[in-house]
């Protein structure tokens, strides 16, 4: 590897895969990225129904410190919910919820009293006069498979909209990134990253703590 790894931060629209060639009938990365980037490779995922930060690098430890649960690298969230949930709906999901058979991990989750302000997606919601919505923060230290979706589901508030909003300490806000804009790591920004995944690595060696609700945090705004 060169010793000037390259990260990349782009805002993964709705609709688009997280991989360059298109699947499913749905378009890749590539339509966005047109720029050489010569192995670098997505970090994680995000389903084409959601949106929000993807980091591609071409660093490999990087992006398994970053995406492995054993290193618990945090990941911020905006969901929008079906109907507004109740104090027992968020503390199941701040303490863990059973999905595909599993407790999630404790997780922060917070109720939003006001919509967040983002751009509008390209296919709009789903709207239905006899059923509110609402949005919630979500802070996940593990990466299952449509984690958020099924969390909420399973807490019978089914997600309508998913927006990955940061991964450790860069956020879409930080980046200036619109729906489909992406750019290259400042230096700073590039620093912050490897050390918020280092610290997260060293954190993973020490002994957890046990008990319910272990980590978890619940608040509303």
């Amino acid at each position: 590897m060169n010793d000037a790894p390259t990260v990349v931060a782009l805002w993964k629209p709705f609709g688009v895969v997280s991989r360059f060639t298109p699947a499913g009938g749905h378009p890749g990365l590539a339509t966005l990225i047109e720029t050489p980037l010569p192995g670098v490779w997505p970090v994680g995922r995000l389903d084409h129904d959601s949106e929000g930060l993807l980091l591609l690098t071409d660093d490999g430890g990087l992006a398994a410190r970053l995406t492995s649960p054993r290193f618990a690298h945090p990941r911020t969230y905006l969901a929008q919910v079906e109907r507004r949930p109740d104090a027992a709906a968020l503390r199941a999901l701040a303490d863990g919820i059973v999905i595909q058979g599993r407790r999630t991990r404790p997780a922060r989750v917070r109720l939003l009293s006001e919509p967040p302000a983002l751009p509008p997606r390209p296919v709009p919601v789903r709207f239905r006069k006899r059923v509110p919505t609402a949005w919630l923060e979500l802070v996940l230290r593990e990466g299952r498979n449509r984690q958020v979706r099924r969390m909420t589901a399973a807490a019978g508030h089914p997600t309508l909209r998913l927006v990955r909003i940061a991964i450790g300490p860069l956020s879409l806000a930080g980046l200036g990134l619109a729906p489909g804009a992406w750019r290259r790591l400042r230096p700073d920004e590039t620093r912050a990253l490897y050390a918020s995944a280092a610290a997260q690595a060293t954190s993973a060696s020490r002994p957890r703590a046990k008990g319910p609700g272990s980590g978890s945090r619940l608040t509303t705004s």
